[in-house]
């Protein structure tokens, strides 16, 4: 069994975002090693946004232990990109690396049209990639900063969804990355939040349209996981206790969240779409 992670982390602050998983302390854990494949995703074509580290690397590397071929797509996380790559191809899969700003509906077509030419085709997206700028007051929330979280978190999701539905067939899955805060609310994340409901409403809008052509849609909403996230938005007294105050008191870490998308995007759940799985620390979200 994997040892029990964390629930104090030593201060910590990255000043931009992304963050590097490279220069965090302790880094995240995104490898279980008793985690038991069975070829779930055997044969399959995954394309991960924000897949260079955090929950993305997390999700490729158990989907190529699953079988899968995986391209990951990032912003300018160059060493941390190569790093889930190594993962990838040392349990022998795929892992093609693309860097793109996905704000630009032009540059998430390209990206798509990139990893199904390199990987051969394209069985299951995964809309992943995320920034959040906390702030004590929506009076401190820009126009501009309210477009940019917009634009990283809702935007490059539809876009990346629009750009891969022409490649998807009847089987076929997507997965958007919601959040907790978009049931729960956050003060200081109140445009992050809004993302985040955003594609849960996406979410289950895309699962009825493409019913009937057999593509499921649908999310996970993690609750507080240990990114690069995290240490390059809160500041480092927050990151010491940071998910102290979920149910079991501690952050998840993203080998915890990779599972979740292992059953979303394989036939296990052939059934399910349009729905939201919370793996959240035990909040109860009614």
């Amino acid at each position: 069994m994997q040892s029990q992670p964390q629930n104090i982390f030593p201060p910590q602050h990255q000043n931009r975002q992304p963050g590097r998983e490279s220069e965090m302390n302790p880094p995240p854990i995104y490898d279980n090693p008793a985690y038991k494949p069975s070829d779930k995703l055997a044969g399959k074509k995954a394309l991960i946004t924000g897949g260079d580290s955090g929950i993305g690397r997390a999700i490729a590397l158990t989907y190529a232990k699953e079988g899968a071929d995986v391209a990951i797509v990032h912003l300018c996380e160059n060493s941390d990109a190569q790093e889930t790559a190594r993962a990838v191809q040392g349990v022998g899969r795929q892992c093609v690396v693309i860097q793109a700003d996905l704000r630009l509906e032009k540059n998430a077509a390209d990206a798509v049209q990139k990893a199904v030419t390199m990987l051969g085709g394209l069985d299951v997206l995964i809309n992943n990639a995320a920034v959040q700028y906390p702030q004590n007051s929506l009076l401190d929330t820009t126009a501009e900063q309210l477009l940019t979280t917009f634009e990283s978190n809702f935007f490059s999701c539809f876009y990346m969804t629009k750009a891969a539905l022409p490649h998807l067939a009847k089987g076929s899955a997507i997965i958007n990355t919601a959040s907790i805060t978009a049931f729960e609310g956050d003060p200081t994340l109140i445009d992050y939040s809004s993302t985040k409901g955003a594609i849960v409403s996406f979410t289950r809008s895309m699962a009825l349209s493409l019913m009937n052509m057999g593509i499921r849609v649908n999310a996970v909403a993690p609750g507080p996981v240990w990114t690069p996230l995290t240490v390059s938005s809160f500041s480092s007294q927050e990151v010491q206790t940071f998910g102290s105050a979920s149910p079991m008191k501690r952050a998840a870490q993203p080998y915890e969240l990779a599972p979740a998308y292992v059953f979303l995007g394989c036939d296990d759940s052939s059934n399910v779409s349009g729905q939201v799985l919370h793996v959240n620390g035990g909040t109860v979200i009614n």
